[in-house]
């Protein structure tokens, strides 16, 4: 039975580009059979969550349709013991979370809008929070996933192990392809238990050289921090440092880590309960706070307090109400502000990029206005790696009509 297509409104547009039809199926059976009748009348096609990261990559070169997996909402499979689950793709975070709790368990990811952000979503757009400091990104937890490819048939990949066995490796495949690989029906995920406590060592201000010395010496003494996140204030750089687990062990390294900040004649604050919460809600806040702005810049993680340093005194200047946040053990953080005028921030996209570069590092727009987008590359210079995507691409969806021209590189 055909699955029923809908008019599209304007609240259906991706980046500003329309399509006629939507679908919104409530099974994965359903979706199956969307795609395929997608497939047959030859549409372009895009998938959609919970819209969080939407914004995130080019608009669409052409969009016939969209497809919304926010009625793929079943948890098909827990195994708290084996410690995995299976979701559907419209399983929004939280909602997962919060089942997990009730076996003190958890999906070590904390991606913003976790409230909204689907399943499918997190997988499709790589996004990630403070806990990949430990736990990894979304490719080192997920296992399995169901596709539906381009033309309707579902294929699957992966399975209820950690390991995968060798060969093609489908569920890291879909990690931000943003749905131009096929759409994510299902995803199995491993999990790890909730901590018993925690505790959060706040270095109140410090420098950037300040903190690239401070994670050097992390790294020295192999500490196993769970979050490390740097706010960029008015005073300098906020850093807090996370510890999670049993108490003796949070304890130690906790302490270990005030040691250092001694040795380093830095000042320290150990923080519990309310007052760690209150650090890690600032953290949150400049992560989801709108803006017209936001970019995620990249370096190699020994130079990240430095490089984001240089990169965030020249984004800051174009920007109103600035914010930033960095993930220094990663060489990872995120930009973010409103847009006075448009001409300017072009102009320190470009210098902040060639700055970065110096770095081994690059900047990638998650959101700007239209006249940002149609005079900057949102991805910028396009990686050597791109034919292999496109090999990619032309095997899984051959007559390119998935999210098309959404990837680096225009694919």
């Amino acid at each position: 039975m055909a699955v029923l297509a809908l008019p599209a409104t304007p609240a259906d547009a991706i980046l500003g580009v329309p399509p006629t039809r939507v679908f919104r199926p409530a099974s994965l059976d359903e979706a199956e059979e969307a795609v395929r009748e997608i497939a047959r009348d030859g549409l372009r096609l895009a998938f959609v969550g919970g819209g969080t990261e939407l914004d995130l990559g080019a608009p669409p070169s052409a969009l016939d349709a969209v497809l919304y997996t926010t009625g793929l909402g079943r948890v098909l499979e827990y195994a708290p013991l084996d410690q995995i689950v299976t979701v559907e793709a419209g399983v929004p975070l939280a909602a997962l979370q919060a089942r997990l709790r009730g076996e003190q368990q958890m999906l070590a990811l904390d991606p913003p809008w976790a409230e909204r952000a689907t399943v499918g979503g997190v997988v499709a757009t790589n996004a990630f929070g403070p806990r990949r400091t430990r736990y990894g990104a979304v490719r080192d937890l997920i296992i399995g996933v169901t596709l539906v490819r381009a033309d309707g048939t579902r294929a699957k990949g992966g399975g209820k192990v950690v390991k995968n066995v060798a060969g093609f490796d489908l569920p890291k495949l879909m990690v931000g392809s943003l749905g131009s690989l096929g759409l994510i029906g299902t995803v199995t995920f491993r999990l790890h238990p909730l901590a018993e406590t925690s505790s959060t060592v706040l270095f109140p201000q410090v420098t950037p050289v300040a903190a690239g010395r401070l994670v050097l010496e992390m790294y020295a003494a192999q500490l196993e921090a769970g979050a490390v996140a740097a706010l960029w204030t008015d005073r300098g750089v906020e850093v807090g440092c996370r510890f999670e687990g049993f108490e003796a062990g949070v304890r130690q390294q906790r302490d270990r880590l005030s040691s250092i900040a001694q040795k380093l004649q830095m000042p320290a604050e150990v923080l519990d309960g309310s007052s760690a919460d209150g650090f890690w809600r600032r953290h949150t806040a400049a992560r989801e706070a709108p803006a017209s702005l936001r970019a995620k810049i990249a370096s190699q993680p020994a130079e990240s307090p430095q490089a984001a340093a240089e990169a965030w005194a020249i984004l800051r200047e174009a920007l109103q109400a600035p914010r930033a946040v960095l993930y220094p053990t990663l060489g990872l953080g995120f930009v973010a502000g409103d847009v006075p005028e448009a001409g300017a921030l072009i102009l320190a996209i470009a210098r902040a990029r060639a700055a970065l570069a110096l770095h081994g590092g690059h900047l990638i727009l998650h959101a700007a206005p239209a006249q940002v987008r149609g005079q900057t590359d949102v991805w910028g210079p396009a990686p050597a790696a791109t034919f292999l995507f496109r090999r990619l691409k032309d095997a899984l969806d051959p007559e390119h009509r998935l999210a098309v021209g959404r990837l680096v590189g225009g694919l």
